[in-house]
Order: C-alpha cells, then sequence, then structure tokens
C-alpha cells in the first residue's frame, strides 16, 4: 500500500506561481511512476502530467504545457509540481497519483492522494 500525501496549494492572482509536492510512504518510490491530475467543480477529473520512474521522461496535458513543469526526487521520495503563469481555468483540486505500470500517456492511476485545493483569482 501506498500512501500519498500533497501540500502546496493555496490562492494566487492569475499569472502567478504555486508549486505542489507529494511525499510516499509505503512503498519503492522510485518503482512508480507519478502523475497529478486535476478536478473543477462540476467536471470531471482530468490529467494533467507524469513522469516516469527514473524522472527521465515526462508528458503533460496540451493545457499546461509549457506552464507547468512535473519532477521526482527519489532520494525524497517527492514529486514535484511547478505551476506558472498560473489562469483561473487552472482552479481545481489537484490529487497526486502513483502508478505501478510504465506508460505515461495511458497512466493507469493504482494510489491516489487526497488532493490539494489550488485557486487563481482573475
Amino acid at each position: 500500500q501506498v500512501h500519498l500525501v500533497e501540500s502546496g496549494g493555496g490562492l494566487v492572482q492569475a499569472g502567478g506561481s504555486l508549486r505542489l509536492s507529494c511525499t510516499a510512504s509505503g512503498s519503492t518510490f522510485s518503482s512508480l511512476a507519478m502523475g497529478w491530475f486535476r478536478q473543477a467543480p462540476g467536471k470531471e477529473r482530468e490529467f494533467v502530467a507524469a513522469i516516469s520512474r527514473n524522472g527521465g521522461t515526462t508528458y503533460y496535458a496540451d493545457s499546461v504545457k509549457g506552464r507547468f513543469t512535473i519532477s521526482r526526487d527519489n532520494a525524497k521520495n517527492t514529486e514535484y509540481l511547478q505551476m506558472n503563469s498560473l489562469k483561473p481555468e487552472d482552479t481545481a483540486l489537484y490529487y497526486c497519483a502513483a502508478s505501478q505500470s510504465g506508460s505515461l500517456k495511458y497512466f493507469s492511476v493504482d494510489y491516489w492522494g487526497q488532493g490539494t485545493q489550488v485557486t487563481v483569482s482573475s
């Protein structure tokens, strides 16, 4: 069993930046592909970004490409999502996710975090 805990959400003005963190416990972090999803009110949960086990490959949703950067530190069992040039439409509950499979484009979630709220004001 893997336990994921997110942090770093908050309220920011449009054009600002935030960095989310997700710390994992209960398994070998480096054996997991990691990702981020988000869910806005009244909408379905959507994929944001994913990173391979060793951090060498990343994959992004078109809506965040060029603005968000996913990274990981296997020594700290932590992944990050650096979010720049934030827009009001980025407002959502952001979830950390872990996958035991290797695919980033078709990210199959085995474990979820509890979510952290990001609110972008206009």
